[in-house]
Parts: C-alpha cells; structure tokens; sequence
C-alpha cells in the first residue's frame, strides 16, 4: 500500500473486508464472506455486510481519522453468496469542505454486485468527543 490507513483502525477485516490498496482519494477492499454472514440454508449473504465492505472502503479512501459516514445512496445489484470472494474499490470523486462524496463499486469475478455513492464528513474532532 502506498498510503497508511489513517482511519477505522480496529475495524474486524472478518466482517469489513481487508484492504489491498490505498492512495489519495482511492482503496480497494476485498471481503471472503462466510457461512456466519448467511440467512438462509441457501447461502445468501446479508446486505448488511457488503454494505459494511463498501462503506470501509469509502472510509479509507477518504482516509482522515475523524471521518463519518452521513449517507449513502445504494443499489444492490446481484447477490452474494458465503463463499464469494468480493472486492470494494473506493474513490472520492468530489469534495466540498468537509463533505466528500466518495463512489464505490463492488464486484465478485466480473461481475458487479453494488454500487454505491457514500457522503461522508470530515469532522474536526473525533464524533465522540465533547
């Protein structure tokens, strides 16, 4: 990786996903999913999980230690099931002071199973503290 991660800095890769890449204003996040993450005996993965590798991914690509998640416009496209191994690939395509709309695509092989565009904050102080 090119940049250190600045941010989520005990985030469970298990559930988030790993990240494999980072630069200014970019990640890549690439999850296994695991027969915990299923809710039927058919293997379909939660939402909540891709979802959760995507707004990771949109974290570190923003990459500051007191960055949030305000919102996020998101379709589900294909689904995954445990076994699947997906990867996020994040870029920040626009900044206005603290906000930055960051993209993020995931795909499993060629295929793309979300899509997403995240608006996250740039806080001057971590969201915790008073």
């Amino acid at each position: 990786m090119d940049i250190n991660i600045n941010t989520h800095q005990d985030i469970n890769t298990d559930f988030c996903g790993t990240p494999v890449h980072i630069e200014e204003d970019v990640s890549r996040v690439v999850l296994r999913t695991l027969e915990t993450m299923m809710v039927d005996d058919s293997g379909l993965v939660h939402g909540g999980f891709i979802f959760g590798l995507a707004d990771y991914a949109a974290m570190i690509a923003v990459n500051h230690p007191n960055v949030v998640l305000g919102g996020a416009e998101v379709k589900f496209i294909k689904p995954v099931i445990a076994g699947d191994v997906v990867t996020a690939e994040a870029e920040v395509i626009r900044k206005q002071g603290k906000k930055h709309i960051v993209r993020v695509d995931v795909t499993r092989d060629d295929d793309t199973v979300f899509k997403g565009e995240f608006t996250c904050f740039v806080l001057e102080k971590h969201i915790l503290e008073e």
